[in-house]
């Protein structure tokens, strides 16, 4: 097991370099199990403030995208009064005196004009009254069209939002998994609505949600290993936009570079039509329609002396433009393939690398203090991802200089260093060292050129990117709630 121990002056300076070092995890990881817990916890500081029920301050909640900050700002601002009737609530301090429907047997229902028990009718906080059943049959409507999290009041101009306990009583002596369906709803809505909360993209779905502190520009680890941008919930891509990492996914997707190949590298029959490949020496091809032609001008007979004759064709032009457009994608593809298949295969190194120091704290070596071997690896797996998502020649010799420091980086981590003799280990650890902050101040400013140079000349805030971190994406903290359910 890993214990703590002091600093050498070596570790200290690494560290001292790493400006990026936050004080604390930034993102919580919410597990179907704290998923209520999570829930309850904005629940109960709104009930305690503005002294109202549970159903009361869901409401608020869902209706300011459970930002609790943004509701306390509303409150400051506008008062109670509005507030609630921004949000459809309806706060009644209900007297303790009889109600008037004590004294009636029967009650005429406004919905489907039957007279029915004074018993089999149901009151809502906005003091509007109706039958039983008429009430069941607006929530099941309701809830399966996906309504459960805002159900209103069914009085004609009333958009007071009913409360949640008299919809599940109601709806559960009808259908008790409707009623079921109902309270996920309600408890999924704090991921739904929530801007600072979101699934975890993993496939299969791992089940757990995710959890910002801070900025919601950010790049974040879920509790199963997958890194993922908290704001279009792709895998993180920094620095490249969401918008450009949008259009160069669908580009390598999308079938117009299939059609771009078919282009470059077949001819259309001059019969049906249909594309056909030479696959052999002979310039006389034959298509499945069994229509043989030239393949170099594609006339039905093979006249050798009118193929001899120069003809500008616009053809010819837009094939080799097809051509051109297709050897610049594939050269920025390539090298994008490379350093992911890369990144994945170093990222199997933690679990060595992990082991490796174990052997190292079962040795002689006079430090115990081996955390500058995790964060040059960490600074390895953020820079590998930089050099992924860059896809244009504007930094031709940074980028040059980053990725040779890179390479060298991963060869250097590679290294069976447990196994090294005292004086060799201490001469590896200065120079793994020495090109971690190299490699990470080199990666630094990259990252600014592109932020600012690159991405910085449009006014548009689609690119904008998540902040530059040396330990690359963070790994989000379990979450632990202070209140007992």
């Amino acid at each position: 097991m890993m214990g703590d121990h002091g600093n050498s002056e070596d570790e200290d300076e690494f560290q001292a370099v790493d400006v990026s070092i936050v004080t604390g995890p930034s993102s919580k990881v919410i597990t179907k199990e704290s998923l209520l817990a999570a829930q309850r916890e904005d629940l109960v500081r709104i009930m305690d403030l503005l002294s109202i029920k549970e159903h009361h301050a869901r409401a608020l909640l869902i209706h300011y995208g459970w930002d609790v900050e943004k509701v306390l700002a509303v409150l400051v601002e506008h008062g109670n009064d509005e507030l609630f009737a921004a949000a459809g609530v309806k706060v009644v301090e209900h007297d303790d005196g009889p109600s008037s429907l004590q004294f009636s047997s029967t009650v005429s229902c406004n919905i489907c004009y039957d007279d029915v028990s004074a018993t089999e009718v149901t009151t809502m906080d906005c003091s509007h009254c109706f039958c039983n059943d008429c009430w069941t049959n607006h929530f099941i409507v309701k809830i399966n069209e996906g309504q459960s999290r805002s159900i209103t009041c069914m009085e004609h101009k009333c958009g007071a939002i009913c409360d949640e306990v008299k919809i599940r009583c109601l709806v559960g002596a009808r259908d008790s998994d409707l009623a079921e369906k109902f309270d996920r709803f309600l408890l999924e809505s704090y991921i739904e609505d929530n801007k600072r909360v979101k699934w975890c993209p993993s496939v299969p779905h791992c089940g757990n949600a995710i959890r910002i502190e801070v900025d919601e520009l950010c790049e974040v680890e879920c509790a199963c290993g997958l890194q993922f941008c908290f704001g279009c919930s792709s895998e993180a891509h920094s620095p490249c936009s969401c918008l450009m990492w949008k259009l160069w996914s669908k580009k390598c997707q999308d079938e117009s570079m299939t059609a771009n190949w078919i282009t470059v590298h077949t001819k259309p029959c001059p019969s049906c039509h249909k594309p056909v490949e030479k696959n052999g020496g002979c310039n006389l091809v034959r298509c499945i329609c069994k229509r043989t032609f030239c393949w170099h001008c594609g006339g039905q007979t093979h006249d050798f002396y009118g193929c001899g004759r120069y003809k500008d064709k616009d053809v010819e032009m837009d094939t080799q433009s097809a051509k051109r457009d297709l050897e610049r994608y594939m050269h920025y593809y390539n090298r994008y393939k490379a350093h992911t298949d890369s990144f994945k295969l170093e990222r199997k190194m933690k679990k060595t690398m992990h082991n490796k120091i174990n052997k190292l704290y079962e040795s002689d070596t006079s430090s115990k203090d081996f955390s500058w071997i995790t964060n040059g690896l960490n600074r390895l797996f953020r820079s590998r991802r930089i050099l992924s998502t860059i896809k244009q020649d504007l930094f031709e010799d940074q980028q040059q200089q980053f990725e040779a420091n890179v390479e060298k980086l991963s060869m250097y981590l590679e290294e069976k260093f447990e196994s090294y003799s005292e004086d060799k280990f201490k001469d590896w650890k200065m120079r793994t060292i020495a090109l971690s902050v190299t490699t990470d101040n080199l990666g630094r400013n990259l990252y600014e050129f592109i932020e600012t140079d690159l991405l910085g000349c449009f006014k548009d805030a689609d690119h904008k990117i998540a902040p530059y971190k040396s330990k690359g994406v963070e790994k989000a903290s379990e979450h632990h709630s202070s209140l007992s359910i």
